[in-house]
């Protein structure tokens, strides 16, 4: 982003040492997206595997907390990650979204994908509704 000014506010530190933009106000959704730089890359530059579960996690994060009351918050119970390509470059967007929400648990799924299109990696997940 060119304009800091315009830049939405940083919800965790994790979120502002990665560069991580949250965006999507949609019930069941949440996206999160990077620019990739050399801090991203692994030792054989291509994004390192770490930097693209945190990206799943916050996205299926925030979709969680779309479908939560108030009073509530939720926490990550189990994560599978995919990898079907690496990047090395651009712009990598994970979009998240509900799969069932259930009394106690939120299952998602979730893609990410690059500035073309192309699937970076897939993901399944379970978060917990805890508080209230």
């Amino acid at each position: 982003m060119s304009d800091d000014a315009a830049a939405p506010p940083i919800t965790f530190p994790l979120q502002g040492f990665l560069g991580m933009e949250l965006t999507g106000d949609a019930p069941g959704a949440g996206i999160a997206s990077i620019s990739i730089g050399a801090e991203h890359l692994n030792p054989n530059g291509v994004v390192h595997g770490a930097v693209l579960f945190a990206l799943v996690d916050t996205a299926m994060g925030k979709a969680t907390m779309s479908v939560v009351d108030d009073g509530f918050y939720c926490a990550s119970v189990e994560l599978s990650l995919r990898f079907i390509r690496a990047a090395a470059a651009g712009h990598l967007v994970a979009e998240a979204t509900v799969v069932k929400r259930g009394r106690n648990v939120v299952h998602l799924e979730a893609r990410v994908h690059d500035g073309d299109e192309r699937i970076i990696a897939t993901s399944a997940g379970t978060f917990a509704i805890l508080g209230g």
